[in-house]
């Protein structure tokens, strides 16, 4: 009889509920469009997929969250344009390193933009908008939820591309600064499709336009920015799924068929549609290479808009 136990073999991912951090607050696009995907994921992955809302420092303090854990597989979040490409030209230093600290599993979805004002507003078009913001330089100002955000990016490439001289008002959260605008605190704002779409159903905002280059099916009637004569403005609010950096790769391969999975499914496909976002997919490391190529574009985008970087 041999004296040597077996080792016990080592537990099947997930054994246990997974962290889904989102680097904004509840309520915001990033939000509730995470919540779409991780409710399909926990039914794919038989195990619960809790969502952690830490807003704050232009998506950092979410970042950082997701780093700072275990590289296990039950700590992961959204990672998007801003916090995986903007932040690395717009900030002089940043508290972590998107390649050193990440491990990316796959694109969940790409996302666009809309030009808003109040309701009551007197601008009718975007070429309205910035005739008056011509008319009177420094008097107009837009709000978004926070510094680096495709909100803010959206404004500023507004900004430079019109030539206009207009005010930036930060907020900790995406429903902070829609409150404000239809407030008439701020004149205009660049949101997200998922969070116009609602507020245009309710009669509370007016749409000036897209910033994708071509209509957006959820919102026909409202031209690109493109053609209001901003020739080639476009920017694209994508998000996906990452880890920390060591995650095991059986990890990362088991939770990147989980996103495929759900993707596909009816309820992730007309969730998503409903609130204006694409599904995306593929490997972990297309998903890579677009992050590069994104960083690459905006460390250009705010060159050429010489926009001033953040300490």
């Amino acid at each position: 009889m041999s004296l040597c136990a077996a080792a016990p073999a080592r537990a099947e991912w997930p054994e246990r509920p997974i962290s889904f951090v989102v680097p904004s607050a509840a309520g915001g696009s990033p939000d509730v469009l995470s919540r779409v995907i991780t409710n399909e994921l926990a039914k794919i992955l038989n195990t619960s997929v809790v969502v952690e809302n830490k807003p704050g420092a232009a998506g950092n303090i979410g970042l950082m969250q997701i780093i700072n854990k275990p590289a296990d597989g039950y700590t992961i979040g959204y990672g998007n344009v801003n916090t995986l490409a903007v932040n690395r030209a717009l900030f002089k230093k940043l508290p972590y390193d998107v390649d050193r600290d990440l491990a990316p599993v796959a694109h969940a979805f790409d996302l666009y933009n809309v030009l808003i004002v109040p309701a009551n507003s007197p601008y009718k078009t975007a070429g309205e908008l910035i005739a008056a913001a011509r008319k009177t330089p420094g008097k107009l100002s837009f709000g978004a939820p926070g510094v680096g955000t495709t909100g803010h990016m959206s404004g500023e490439v507004f900004r430079s591309m019109a030539k206009i001289d207009v005010l930036y008002v930060p907020y900790n959260g995406g429903p902070a600064a829609l409150q404000d605008l239809m407030g008439g605190r701020t004149d205009f704002l660049f949101a997200n499709s998922s969070e116009v779409v609602p507020l245009v159903a309710g009669g509370k905002v007016r749409t000036l336009g897209v910033t994708s280059l071509k209509r957006l099916p959820l919102l026909p009637e409202v031209p690109t920015l493109d053609e209001a004569g901003l020739k080639g403005y476009e920017t694209v609010a994508w998000g996906g799924v990452v880890a920390p950096r060591n995650t095991p790769k059986p990890v990362i391969d088991k939770l990147n068929a989980a996103m495929q999975q759900a993707l596909k499914t009816p309820a992730v496909r007309e969730g998503l549609a409903r609130l204006g976002a694409v599904p995306a997919g593929g490997s972990p490391e297309q998903f890579k290479q677009m992050i590069d190529r994104e960083t690459a574009r905006w460390a250009t985008i705010i060159e050429n808009a010489k926009i001033e970087k953040l300490d």
